[in-house]
């Protein structure tokens, strides 16, 4: 059994259609993204009918392909009960599932489907699959980030806007998360999701956090709604690097947009003013950065997570059980924070170091390579980097 699992509009239907294209095999493709289907019975009856297609005799498999199944009340048990069965009884069903709420997807899978799934990640769009589909340039990447269906609008920033917010954000709060999760104040989770579009790439406390919110709450409300904003492809918190993995779960966290169209739609800021800006601009580098490395080593060991001791920082740092990769990106917005690659060296003398940006790794380059080669490149050799003054 094979999970695309993925934010809304990253291409897992049409991937889904490709795949059943291309392979050949007679397949059944059914979608439960309809308030009105709950019920398990709904994955019984796609079931059967893939069960029919295959019973006809031919010599080929069948794919079954079930989209949005986590929107169905005890999906992963009605799954489980069916798959075994037809494993039991030498069925030639293949089975592909397709959910847009990857952090219930994955919940559902490790208690369930243990042992019986393959997981294939589908981030939002990078740089060079939207410079190839629509011709962008990297500052229009930037700005508008990784959303295909909206790419035709941006001629028309007003529509380009409104889609974001009610394609997008809207439906995946609205259906993705309240929806699907009991949340006893979503006033607060929304304002969270405006609080992390506002601070991205900025480190805040969760007390801070609290001063800027309307809606009561607690330290450990924000940090799970947080966790659900992430599961849902919007926003996510990196924790801070510290070598402990429960010193990274406490930590402050450094909020950061998954898609840079979160942060300029819901600014209010037109593309030509966010280029005459530059600190905003400079922020937006970074957040693009960073949502490139979170979305491309989303279902690998590689984690994501900054690191900051008093007034020393790293805009992030990529880690596995091997390598530790230190990154600053730079830009070019004329400010100029203490060394933090050189604190981060002597703290952690394993690690190595690399500069996005200015005379380091360019921009472009860093966004059309996948963060894992990043790591491997530190394998092999020293990184693209300057000079520590």
């Amino acid at each position: 059994m094979q999970v695309l699992s993925g934010p809304r509009q990253a291409g897992k239907t049409t991937l889904a259609m490709q795949a059943i294209e291309s392979s050949g095999l007679t397949a059944h493709y059914a979608t439960a993204d309809d308030p009105g289907l709950r019920d398990p019975s709904w994955i019984e009856s796609q079931w059967e009918v893939a069960r029919a297609l295959e019973s006809r005799g031919t010599s080929r498999d069948v794919l079954l392909v079930l989209d949005e199944v986590q929107k169905v009340a005890g999906w992963s048990e009605t799954l489980k009960r069916r798959w075994d069965a037809d494993r039991r009884s030498t069925r030639r069903l293949r089975v592909l599932i397709l959910g847009s709420a990857p952090l219930r997807i994955q919940r559902g899978l490790s208690e369930s489907l243990a042992g019986r799934f393959e997981v294939i990640p589908v981030p939002h769009w990078s740089f060079p699959e939207m410079s190839t589909a629509f011709g962008w340039t990297l500052e229009q990447y930037l700005f508008y980030g990784g959303y295909p269906g909206a790419a035709p609008l941006v001629a028309d920033p007003p529509r380009w806007r409104a889609y974001i917010f009610d394609s997008l954000i809207e439906t995946t709060i609205s259906r993705d998360v309240l929806l699907l999760t009991r949340v006893d104040k979503p006033a607060l989770l929304r304002q969270l999701f405006r609080l992390g579009c506002d601070y991205s790439g900025q480190i805040l406390s969760y007390q801070k956090m609290l001063g800027q919110l309307q809606d009561a709450g607690n330290t450990t409300t924000l940090a799970h709604y947080l966790e659900l904003l992430r599961g849902s492809g919007l926003v996510t918190g990196l924790p801070k690097y510290s070598g402990s993995r429960v010193r990274q779960r406490g930590s402050i966290p450094k909020l950061l947009v998954l898609n840079t169209a979160l942060m300029t739609a819901t600014s209010g800021i037109s593309f030509e003013e966010a280029q005459g800006d530059r600190e905003y601009w400079g922020r937006l580098v970074e957040s693009a950065v960073g949502a490139h490395l979170v979305n491309t080593t989303l279902g690998s060991p590689i984690e994501v997570s900054y690191w900051r001791e008093r007034n020393q920082e790293v805009d992030f740092v990529l880690s596995n059980r091997r390598e530790l990769l230190a990154i600053e990106v730079k830009s070019g917005t004329g400010f100029v924070r203490r060394d933090g690659l050189a604190a981060f060296g002597r703290a952690f003398p394993r690690s190595r170091k690399l500069r996005v940006g200015g005379n380091g790794l360019p921009v472009r380059r860093a966004l059309e390579e996948p963060a894992t080669e990043w790591l491997e490149r530190s394998q092999r050799s020293a990184p693209v980097t300057t000079s520590e003054s």
